[in-house]
């Protein structure tokens, strides 16, 4: 017999709410998979002006407040995906990735991909473990 996992949706009105048939965040067991998020201002679900950096931090934002709402910190975040709509904006992406993920960085893959949502610039996904983690 199989074990039975337990399947929690992750919504907070601090962050953008989905623009779709999708969830801000899915926590089963340990494991939550956060959605993609755009650096939408989540009040006026408007992309932030000020190019890549701007929209970066404003995805990074709105994913800290969704790891929040599952007790969470950016030090449970295991693994990231970032998806740029120019690879040469990596560089300026990165240094603003460090301001959020400060030691212990995730796994991450990036890639350039052809359009993101809305005309965005940068889309950035995550896992995380939920619970209190060790360092070994």
């Amino acid at each position: 017999m199989s074990k039975r996992l337990g399947r929690v949706i992750i919504s907070t009105k601090k962050a953008p709410a989905a623009i779709g048939p999708y969830n801000q965040a899915v926590q089963v067991d340990n494991t939550l998979y956060v959605s993609g998020q755009i650096g939408f201002i989540p009040e006026t679900m408007q992309i932030v002006q000020g190019g890549v950096e701007a929209e970066a931090k404003q995805a990074l934002e709105n994913m800290g407040h969704i790891l929040q709402a599952a007790n969470c910190t950016f030090n449970n975040v295991v693994k990231t995906t970032v998806l740029l709509n120019d690879i040469n904006d990596f560089a300026k992406v990165n240094e603003v990735y460090k301001e959020f993920f400060k030691t212990n960085y995730p796994a991450r893959a990036a890639y350039q991909a052809a359009a993101l949502p809305r005309g965005a610039l940068v889309e950035i996904e995550a896992v995380a473990v939920v619970g209190e983690i060790s360092d070994k």
